[in-house]
């Protein structure tokens, strides 16, 4: 029967259109398409997927999955915290690249991050979000508990995770997939880079994975994350690299891969893997509007992740090259109004006094273009190219000063420690119960402190701590340790570990806050 509907042009075309493809399907899986002659202005056509391209793409994760899973843990957390940890953080916007901005970073309390200009979505760290009040809930302390994921890379136990997961930490557990569980010792961490070292005794070699090549990750390539997502477990999501490169606004540091598996709060620490088990890099962030996967994660490059754990490993801290600058980007109208061609380089808006940079002669106004022959093409390329200079080398810097190139020689420095997690150190993390950092015109300048004053500021202490009991407090500044005048965060952590090995009960502290001094004999925790 004839149908009642009207035929249109259009309903016609669309059925003439769907008949040719139709029939270019039937011609078969061997019968080779070809691209004819183009008329002038016909958009070029691209080629066919080829057979071996279609072939390669994997008919299911599974295989990859039972390798690598007995090597992804689960890590629980518990600690004290105020008010402040419990609940959402609050949001920071991407501005730094206008203003001056310190080659060592920023304050690594804040987890949450924004993208440029206008946008209301934001960087949401996961750890932050997974904190929930456990036991005594006073308006002060309360006991927190947390989540997240790792992996292991040495069959000795050592286990990989974020920073922001074990940072508060008092106590942390690993959980293996088989069940088993394990109390972990934190070896290090580092705030830049946002990256942990944990170690467990198993008593026997356990299952680990290795970090990929990450020269050979290439956008579009196949990633499969294993996490503990909400604290369900071990589960499984795949997708690909979405972009590399990835600039969020955390540090100077920033050089994420961009990924679309699904990752979640508690994903944090845990591992992307390639298709041959080797882990691409380490879950850290989500772009999300509401805290959970949009499609758009953010991974620790497997070949930063790989230096930083090592040097973890090894020192129990991350050394870096320091130049002794603050930077910042060099816009259009900078460059026009300095007469350089391009934006480009990192601008130094300041110059640390008695750092390397002030040694060899840099200048505020100066635009640093190359390091040791290597291209600065934005402001955020300087602190990696110094970071991954060892202290004490020497490096060529391309400059550009009053309208001209020119090359200037600097003896590279190191990297001013930021916190010493080695003053918790011994298998009680809570041994003193603080953290300090050296001070430096930027501390002396925070906290109202003296230029002549010498020793170093406390950034940290822990609630209920050792320390906290005793009444020191976040700015005090530490003279002597054991009767010993201390200048750096190191000399705090030698003189403490020495009073251990000498079986004190106590480590004598000169402190200064305001202009009184006293003394303060803090207990050192059984081990």
């Amino acid at each position: 029967m004839r149908s009642n509907t009207p035929t249109t042009r259009k309903s016609r075309r669309l059925r003439l259109a769907a008949a040719v493809v139709a029939g270019a399907l039937a011609l078969g899986a061997g019968t080779a398409l070809t691209t004819g002659t183009l008329t002038a202005g016909t958009p070029s056509i691209p080629a066919a997927m080829p057979a071996a391209a279609m072939q390669s793409l994997p008919k299911s994760f599974a295989d990859v999955v039972e390798r690598v899973g007995p090597a992804v843990v689960n890590i629980r957390t518990e600690g004290r915290a105020g008010p402040s940890l419990v609940g959402q953080r609050h949001m920071k916007r991407d501005g730094h690249d206008e203003r001056g901005h310190d080659e060592r970073g920023e304050d690594d309390d804040h987890h949450e991050y924004g993208p440029r200009g206008d946008m209301r979505d934001f960087m949401r760290r996961f750890f932050g979000d997974d904190f929930h009040g456990r036991g005594r809930n006073d308006d002060h302390m309360r006991r927190v508990e947390g989540a997240g994921s790792g992996f292991i890379v040495d069959k000795a136990g050592y286990v990989v995770t974020n920073n922001h997961v074990v940072r508060k930490a008092e106590k942390i557990t690993v959980t293996l997939q088989d069940g088993r569980e394990f109390a972990a010792k934190l070896v290090g961490r580092d705030a830049k880079t946002d990256l942990a070292l944990l170690k467990v005794e198993a008593g026997e070699a356990l299952p680990f994975v290795a970090f990929a090549k990450d020269e050979k990750v290439r956008v579009g390539d196949w990633v499969v994350t294993v996490g503990n997502p909400f604290g369900l477990g071990h589960t499984v999501t795949a997708g690909i690299v979405s972009a590399r490169g990835r600039h969020i606004g955390s540090g100077p540091y920033d050089d994420y891969l961009q990924i679309d598996a699904a990752i979640n709060r508690g994903n944090s620490g845990g591992p992307a893997f390639n298709l041959a088990g080797d882990v691409v890099g380490v879950n850290t962030a989500i772009f999300s509007p509401h805290g959970g996967n949009v499609g758009i994660g953010f991974a620790i490059p497997a070949s930063m992740a790989g230096e930083v754990i090592e040097d973890l490993k090894t020192t129990g801290r991350v050394e870096r090259g320091w130049l002794g600058v603050q930077i910042q980007r060099v816009t259009p109208d900078i460059a026009d109004g300095l007469g350089l061609k391009k934006p480009e380089g990192a601008l130094v808006a300041d110059v640390v006094a008695g750092g390397p940079a002030a040694a060899a002669g840099l200048r505020s106004g100066d635009v640093i273009l190359e390091v040791d022959g290597k291209h600065v093409r934005r402001m955020r390329d300087l602190p990696r190219l110094i970071a991954g200079i060892d202290a004490g080398k020497s490096a060529k810097l391309e400059i550009w000063r009053d309208g001209d190139e020119r090359d200037i020689s600097v003896n590279i420095g190191d990297m001013p420690r930021d916190e010493a997690a080695a003053v918790d150190g011994g298998k009680d993390e809570g041994v003193i119960g603080m953290t300090v950092a050296t001070l430096d015109d930027a501390a002396r300048k925070a906290f109202g402190l003296a230029d002549d004053l010498e020793g170093v500021i406390v950034t940290d202490v822990k609630p209920g701590g050792a320390a906290a009991d005793k009444g020191i407090r976040k700015g005090d500044v530490i003279v002597a340790v054991g009767g010993k005048r201390v200048a750096s965060a190191d000399d705090v952590a030698r003189h403490v570990d020495a009073a251990k090995r000498d079986k004190r009960r106590s480590v004598l502290f000169q402190v200064r806050r305001g202009e009184a001094s006293r003394f303060v004999a803090v207990p050192l925790k059984a081990a």
